[in-house]
């Protein structure tokens, strides 16, 4: 199988959020090929250079989606500045006045989608619009941060019933989300839509939402590729929290978040299959309109040997010491946490807090760490035992890869509790580490953390330190319960976080998808020597009637030139009936009504002209591959 990963920000970059995760994946799966499509956020990630990628990665393409357009223009972006003559200007004009219009309304304003006026279809005629012709013509990247473009949105700013916050909007504000908008639908300008890229992969997958999923959409709309959608953290989730502190107007911000509401329903629409890493997010997919019956909860797969050492040697860990583990950032909320130390030194002199901080990465989180230490003087003098020796403090901050903590396992080894004290928090990476290492934990309902502990660890509400220091005082002085919840909090990360599961569920979701898929290449459907290879068109592409898949260009998928059984009377519906072709040796057979099995097939019959019988095409219900689609109204 040929694999079409799709990457925003992350694989196979040094950094980024899913180059973990996805390397596992790739590297897990080492019978499937892997084409890796990349997308950039930064100079900087680029300069970071690649991970060591392994053999089963057939190709690597990448495009920024940083920087000015004429940073692009060699390799993926060769057609992007292309000028417009006057009918693809007029088309271009057409086809993003339909998206800003879906983006500036209010959905109440816009007439209903089943009239097919509505926000989400306009946006999606929009969106699919401009690719056609990036596809044909080239040029989007320059048109859309033209005059013209500009002009557009102001139009649709100033038209009725738009968002309440747009009404302000001022000419540096159309300038300001033109170029946001421009590096968002960058991936549309990109030449990776043909026979010899998108075109080649057997399935796309997404590793997140937004414009990493725009690669996918199209091949779907271009060659019938399946999609899949993995969001470990929701991308419209994460933009609401980014967007909020970014240095733009709040008209941009409007906008801003009113787009990507629209792309992100639309991914979820189009998708084959969604795969949230945790109920979290599962809630925020519903949320957004994404259909249950295509959500299926995948959990992000830890290193479980890296733990190994520490979770079986039986050492409990300093029963006295408290350590946190993380990103020194506000939403840890590591001031709520030193209040609540303030209150088990008060009942526990003895008791120690180690806070081992990653690496301070920008100016926020510095800021923030010189708070927390400058708190944690305060809460805490030095303390020394008389007169003749060294002051001592309690809390220590403590640098991840230090002298004493060169390794996050070494820093849970010393942990007689773990403690999470977030206010924000998606899937909690480290509390789950802690867990494999054995460590009973303390931690706050926020994201995931109730789904991650179960019930092997103490979960108290957020921004209460009383309730926070109640739990570690509880922990602290009970040994047995601590060892008890340690082990049955190893046993659960063992059953559920692991490589090995994420890894098998991803394999399964695969082979579903392409069970279900026709294929899109007349090329596969013959072997070596030139034979038909069996299975290679799935029996439903030779049942009569109206099939809602579409192939290339929207049109007929490949597996639609396949021979089809006669029919010449009307469909079911009153639709027109097939055209006429000879028979081909598929599993269709003409047969009275009253011997079609009631019990073990799913039938499709009609009459055909004359009234002479039936022609019903059965498929074995219990057969190794699902039946997929939609056939004149019947499933």
């Amino acid at each position: 199988m040929r694999i079409g990963l799709l990457t925003e920000g992350g694989y196979p970059y040094a950094t980024g959020e899913s180059r973990l995760w996805c390397d596992r994946l790739v590297r897990g799966l080492a019978r499937h090929d892997f084409d890796v499509y990349a997308l950039s956020r930064s100079a900087r990630q680029e300069d970071s250079g690649w991970i060591p990628l392994p053999p089963q990665v057939r190709r690597v393409r990448t495009a920024p989606l940083w920087g000015p357009q004429e940073d692009w223009l060699g390799g993926s972006g060769r057609h992007a500045v292309r000028a417009y003559g006057r009918r693809e200007r007029r088309r271009f004009t057409t086809c993003f006045a339909e998206l800003a219009t879906a983006v500036c309304r209010t959905p109440d304003a816009v007439p209903d989608a089943g009239t097919g006026t509505g926000c989400a279809t306009a946006f999606a005629d929009g969106l699919y619009g401009l690719a056609d012709l990036a596809r044909e013509h080239g040029g989007l990247a320059a048109a859309l941060r033209s005059e013209t473009a500009v002009r557009v949105l102001e139009s649709a700013c100033r038209a009725g019933g738009v968002r309440r916050g747009v009404h302000g909007a001022t000419l540096p504000d159309h300038l300001a989300f033109a170029d946001r908008v421009e590096r968002a639908l960058r991936p549309l300008s990109l030449d990776w839509y043909g026979e010899d890229g998108l075109g080649a992969v057997d399935l796309c997958h997404a590793a997140s939402g937004g414009s990493a999923a725009l690669p996918g959409l199209l091949a779907k709309r271009f060659f019938g590729v399946p999609l899949l959608v993995t969001e470990y953290g929701v991308h419209l989730r994460t933009h609401y929290l980014t967007v909020a502190d970014a240095p733009v107007s709040a008209p941009v911000r409007t906008l801003l978040a009113a787009f990507q509401n629209l792309l992100t329903a639309e991914v979820y629409r189009r998708a084959d299959v969604l795969t949230p890493g945790n109920t979290h997010a599962r809630r925020w997919q519903e949320r957004c309109g994404a259909d249950r019956a295509k959500l299926r909860t995948v959990h992000p797969g830890m290193a479980a040997d890296r733990f190994a050492a520490v979770g079986e040697s039986g050492d409990g860990g300093d029963p006295r010491t408290l350590v946190w583990v993380g990103r020194l950032e506000p939403a840890k909320d590591l001031v709520g946490l030193l209040h609540a130390f303030a209150e088990v030194r008060r009942e526990e002199p003895a008791a120690r807090l180690r806070i081992v901080c990653a690496p301070v990465r920008d100016a926020e989180s510095a800021t923030y760490r010189t708070h927390c230490e400058a708190l944690a003087a305060q809460l805490f003098p030095d303390e020394a035992a008389d007169a003749h020796t060294v002051g001592d403090n309690p809390v220590s901050f403590e640098d991840l890869g230090g002298p004493y903590a060169p390794d996050v396992t070494d820093a849970y080894a010393g942990a007689g509790v773990v403690v999470l004290s977030s206010v924000v928090e998606g899937f909690p990476v480290g509390l789950v580490e802690a867990m494999l290492c054995g460590r009973a934990t303390v931690s706050t309902d926020v994201g995931a953390v109730v789904e991650a502990v179960g019930g092997t660890g103490l979960v108290v509400p957020p921004r209460n330190p009383r309730a926070l220091a109640d739990a570690c005082l509880a922990l602290l002085r009970d040994p047995a319960r601590r060892e008890r919840l340690g082990a049955a909090a190893r046993a659960r990360a063992l059953e559920l976080f692991t490589v090995e599961q994420n890894v098998a569920a991803f394999r399964a979701i695969y082979l579903e998808l392409i069970s279900r898929a026709p294929v899109h290449r007349e090329a596969d459907a013959v072997g070596a020597d030139g034979e038909p290879l069996p299975f290679a068109h799935p029996a439903e592409a030779y049942v009569a009637g109206h099939w809602t898949g579409r192939g290339p260009g929207g049109g007929t998928p490949a597996w639609a030139a396949a021979p089809q059984p006669v029919s010449t009377g009307p469909a079911p519906g009153g639709q027109a009936p097939a055209a006429e072709a000879p028979v081909a040796a598929a599993p269709v057979a003409e047969v009275p009504a009253a011997a079609a099995p009631a019990t073990d097939t799913a039938a499709v019959a009609h009459e055909p002209a004359g009234g002479a019988g039936l022609v019903v095409a059965s498929l074995p219900v219990a057969a190794s591959f699902p039946v997929a689609g939609r056939v004149d109204g019947h499933v």
